[in-house]
């Protein structure tokens, strides 16, 4: 079984599942597998009502309704697998009813709250400079912090003003807006230069020991901004993520845009922020970019 299990792992790798996604799918089928081992029963030759009893068991040993959700969804997957490579001849899982997930809703900073946010950094000093221009491209790109992160020099283009986000096989290029592409302009001219250490750093931002800037290092910035503009929310980077979708989706940017400008290969995954949006709010760093 474990050859079989590994194939599908390794089917998933081709199709760009990520890491997490990858590790969540092995767990949920190894353990369905052993489940039904120990009743000398093989995942083969299952039944809808063998499933059912497994959903069951999940229940009766504690586990929460997101964890029954997300093995429901692994074996449905596991078991279209099986189905298409003729070793199994139902999908056994696919009808199956997962318990309902109350999904929780993502922090979002107001309007006002991300300019007090974007006007904490000193720019009197080479720091301060950095990270109003890392503020500056969160907000008005929303990318992830690691991809933030994760920019080279050579991923930005001052004169079409965008910059060029990778990840494995595929890449997308988003627009600045006037104030962003600014900020990025002054820092890669006038403070960039100051910080690095050597020619052959090609990171875009960089911290003050001139080394390439970490996720946890950032995260530790916003939270000291959070605490000056006394914005009295539990924040992180992926906050001011959900906050500019939210934002563009208020002033009126197109849902397929929005998604495209995540990164998100489901519009699903935009989706639950069309529930958030208040159509009568509009933010007026988007109006002058859009």
């Amino acid at each position: 079984m474990k050859i079989i299990i590994d194939e599908f792992i390794e089917s998933l790798k081709a199709r760009q599942a990520s890491p997490n996604t990858l590790a969540s799918y092995e767990r949920d089928i190894v353990q369905f597998d052993r489940y039904f081992s120990e009743k000398g029963k093989k995942i083969f030759d299952l039944t809808k009502e063998d499933m059912q009893e497994y959903i069951e068991h999940l229940k009766e040993v504690g586990k929460s309704n997101s964890t029954i959700s997300r093995s429901t969804a692994s074996l449905k997957s596991f078991y279209r697998y099986l189905v298409n490579k003729k070793l199994a001849e139902e999908n056994i899982a696919e009808n199956i009813e997962a318990p309902k997930v109350d999904r929780k809703e993502p922090m979002i900073l107001t309007s006002a709250e991300i300019e007090a946010l974007l006007e904490q950094p000193d720019l009197s000093e080479l720091k301060g400079q950095r990270d109003k221009a890392m503020l500056e491209i969160l907000y008005a790109t929303g990318i992830r912090v690691t991809e933030l992160v994760s920019l080279r020099i050579e991923d930005v283009n001052l004169n079409s003003g965008y910059i060029r986000v990778k990840k494995k096989n595929s890449e997308r290029h988003i627009p600045l807006g006037n104030r962003s592409l600014k900020c990025l302009k002054e820092y890669i001219e006038k403070v960039r230069p100051l910080l690095i250490r050597t020619e052959e750093e090609k990171t875009l931002f960089i911290n003050t020991n001139g080394q390439k800037m970490t996720r946890q290092g950032y995260w530790k910035i916003l939270k000291q901004y959070k605490e000056q503009a006394k914005i009295d929310k539990d924040i992180t980077p992926h906050t001011i993520r959900h906050s500019f979708a939210v934002h563009m989706l208020q002033n009126g940017a197109e849902l397929k845009t929005v998604q495209e400008l995540l990164g998100h290969t489901d519009v699903a995954s935009t989706m639950m922020y069309t529930q958030i949006v208040n159509p009568n709010v509009k933010d007026d760093y988007f109006k002058s970019d859009m």
